[in-house]
């Protein structure tokens, strides 16, 4: 059984934490290094329900994707939200490790991740990576469909092979357009546009779009965009990360047992419709 710090050092090889955004937090949070480590649960968020479920798994550690305090905070105090979040897992003894954006730009990393989902042939990263020699890091993937798909059909196949949300998969585009090329990124990624344009691809999926620069990215061209929940387009890279922790595990024979959350932590819970016409006037 190893330690938590051989644990956490093969993690920060998969994602070396120098490779993250300057505002970023990523690394261990909560953990004592010489702890043993016997079960992994991965995680897109810290948030209260998932550190539950590391409790009820007997997990010794939980890896996220997003940081527990990605702005700093003057307080732990259990009456606060993440404080409870930090008394529950020293109570357990469970260590929380974060990678963040040094996993967005890994190779593979969670844009990866999301062209495997769609069965996406990777191409290259959208916006590559200055200091990787090799060009394979970076953020976002250009990907390719070995058989086209109209826009119809592509947003159909991310709607079956994302995970399910409230707010499904929007799309702004010619229905019927042919679709040949994606370029894709986990999390937010309206402001790629300039990379999404200068790529030449037929479709951007990605998450939470806004009006104006989703708006504008229409104007200037035929680009499709498919918007999914931002949750849903980084959960495939829990799957990726077990995967290779995993097989660090075996060649170590280390026999960790993996897990990868199946609780849904996008915030939104429902999706209403209207009762009347979609086909609505402007509002007086």
């Amino acid at each position: 059984m190893p330690r938590l710090s051989e644990v956490i050092a093969a993690l920060e090889n998969l994602w070396p934490a120098e490779r993250a955004e300057s505002w970023d937090a990523v690394g261990t949070v909560v953990g004592e290094p010489d702890q043993d480590v016997s079960r992994v649960l991965f995680a897109v968020d810290p948030v209260q329900d998932v550190v539950d479920e590391a409790v009820k798994l007997g997990a010794g550690l939980l890896v996220t994707h997003h940081p527990l305090y990605l702005r700093g905070t003057t307080t732990v105090a259990a009456s606060t939200f993440k404080g409870r979040v930090v008394h529950t897992l020293i109570k357990n003894d469970i260590a929380l490790h974060v990678a963040h954006t040094n996993a967005d730009t890994a190779d593979p990393g969670v844009s990866d991740a999301l062209a495997g989902a769609l069965d996406l042939r990777v191409v290259g990263p959208l916006v590559p990576d200055a200091s990787d020699p090799e060009g394979r890091r970076g953020l976002g993937r250009i990907c390719a469909l070995d058989h086209p798909l109209t826009v119809r059909e592509f947003a159909a196949r991310a709607a079956e092979r994302l995970p399910a949300t409230a707010q499904g998969i929007r799309v702004a585009g010619d229905p019927e357009a042919l679709v040949r090329t994606v370029a894709v990124s986990g999390g937010s990624g309206d402001s790629l546009f300039d990379h999404v344009r200068a790529a030449g691809v037929d479709a951007f999926l990605t998450a939470d779009l806004r009006h104006h620069p989703a708006s504008e990215a229409r104007s200037h061209s035929p680009l499709a965009l498919l918007d999914a929940a931002h949750w849903a387009t980084e959960w495939p890279w829990c799957e990726l990360a077990a995967a290779q922790l995993d097989e660090i595990s075996d060649r170590n024979g280390w026999g960790l047992r993996v897990h990868v959350s199946r609780t849904v932590t996008d915030p939104w819970t429902a999706h209403a419709a209207s009762s009347t016409s979609s086909a609505m006037g402007a509002p007086n």
